[in-house]
Formats: structure tokens, sequence, C-alpha cells
């Protein structure tokens, strides 16, 4: 009878503090939300118009064409929640997974929380830096990494989503596009001393399927980026992908690592779920 009793406090209280570990990186987590709203205005009056694409390569003007209605303004904030299921190594088991993530147009940055039974792990980029922190039952920090790296990984997460928000992929005086071929299309993106590259792939849709850059997996170490995607919906008049394959094409072979699949998504409204 002792015995029970002992592992039902015991239980208890390993309950308790996870709950009190969820709670505290949850008020963390709304902290940073609550910061990458602050760090960047709303874009303005800015509206999309077909003039715009003049000059621009075939695929990417049938894919505005396509994604963009007439007087569309552009996204200032957006607001996303998925899941899905990911993967933390080669060998390791698919876990499922549901995120949350916000992000800002103007100033470019966002926030991911990631939650797993095992794990959290935010990705982020806010205020020109980028940060991966990752927490072992939301209470030990495993992983705290940051610096130059990871601002270079994370504001490519932060561009390639921009297929979630794609008035961010109109060309402005800080992005361009230069033609490859019928299908293809290289993006370049110049912000605060970074200049980043993208091969962009469209299908006979016009859709964009796939995206590949050089992106810095860990300090000195970069790799081959590939994020894949499609089924492709209106979501507020913006035809926008619902469902990505994530990987890194390593010499080893292709570590596909994430799998999600939008569930909602919302646009301008700079406040949490």
């Amino acid at each position: 009878m002792v015995i029970i009793i002992i592992v039902s406090a015991l239980i208890v209280g390993v309950a308790s503090t996870l709950l009190v570990g969820r709670l505290w990186l949850r008020h963390q987590f709304e902290q940073q939300v609550t910061a990458l709203f602050d760090s960047s205005d709303p874009v303005g009056s800015l509206t999309y118009t077909p003039v715009r694409l003049a000059g621009l390569p075939q695929p990417v003007q049938r894919y505005f064409e396509i994604a963009l209605k007439p007087d569309q303004p552009y996204i200032s904030y957006v607001r996303i929640k998925h899941k899905g299921r990911f993967k933390a190594g080669f060998e390791k088991d698919w876990m499922p997974i549901r995120g949350e993530q916000y992000a800002t147009t103007k100033s470019p940055g966002f926030i991911w929380l990631g939650t797993t039974l095992m794990f959290t792990a935010r990705d982020q980029y806010i205020a020109h830096k980028g940060r991966l922190v990752v927490s072992l039952l939301s209470l030990v920090s495993i992983v705290d990494a940051e610096g130059p790296a990871y601002d270079q990984a994370e504001l490519i997460r932060w561009l390639a989503e921009s297929v979630l928000y794609p008035t961010n992929l109109l060309p402005s005086d800080r992005l361009r596009w230069s033609p490859i071929d019928r299908l293809t299309a290289k993006l370049i993106f110049v912000h605060h001393g970074m200049t980043l590259e993208m091969m962009v792939f469209f299908d006979e849709n016009a859709q964009i399927i796939r995206i590949e850059a050089d992106r810095a997996m860990e300090i000195n170490r970069i790799e081959r980026w590939v994020i894949s995607m499609g089924d492709y919906e209106v979501h507020q008049d913006l035809l926008v992908p619902t469902v990505f394959d994530v990987l890194w094409r390593l010499p080893a072979g292709d570590f596909s690592y994430a799998q999600f699949h939008i569930t909602e998504i919302e646009y301008d409204k700079p406040t949490m779920f």
C-alpha cells in the first residue's frame, strides 16, 4: 500500500512539473510573438496589380496570375497552425508533431513552436537574428543555437515559406527574379548584409512545387535544403499550398525530416490564435 502511495505521488509530481514546464514555455512563446509583431510595421497601402509582373520570367508571371487577385493588398502579418510528423535523424522513427507559427513581412521575421510528446522546438528569426531552441519535455534545453549560420538558415526558411504569403515574393528593392527555363527561376533576396539565392520550380499549372537552397545545417556546415509543396487551396483569395515535405540532400542520401499539413492560416491579424 505504501509503495502504491509513493508511486502515485511520484506520478503526480512529474505530471505537475511537466505542466509547469509547458505553461512556462507557453509564456515565453507569447512574449516572443509579441516581440516579433512589435518589430515590424504594417506594409502600408501597397496592392498587387498585373503591371507589377512586367519583365518577370514567364513561370513567375504565370504563378502570380493564379496565386493573386488584382488589387490584393500586400500581406503584413501571418499566423499558421499545422499538424504532421517529424523525424530527428536518419535512424529515428517518425513522430507526430503540431505547430504554431507567426510571421511578419515588412521586417522579415517569424517564430515557430513545434510540439511532440518528447520535445518542443522553437525556430525563429526576429530583429535580424536567427535562433533554434529545443527543449526536452518542455523543461530542459538541449539545443540553444544562434549566430551567423542560424541567421542565414532561419532567414532562408522565412523566405521559402513566403509561398504561404505570396505578395512577399513580388519584386521589390530587396527581391528579384532571374530566368532559368520555362519551369524554373532563381529568386535573389538581399537583407541585412546577406544575399540569399533559391531555385524555384513550377509545374505545368504554374504552381510552385519545390524550392531548393544552400542552407546552414549547423555551424560551418552548408547543405542543400529542399522544400516540396502541393495541395493548393484558396485562403482569403490567395492560392497557397497546404502540404509540405522538407528534407536535406546529404552525401548519404536525402533525409526527409518534416511533413506538415496546414490546418489554419490567417492574414493581417497580429495577435496569437
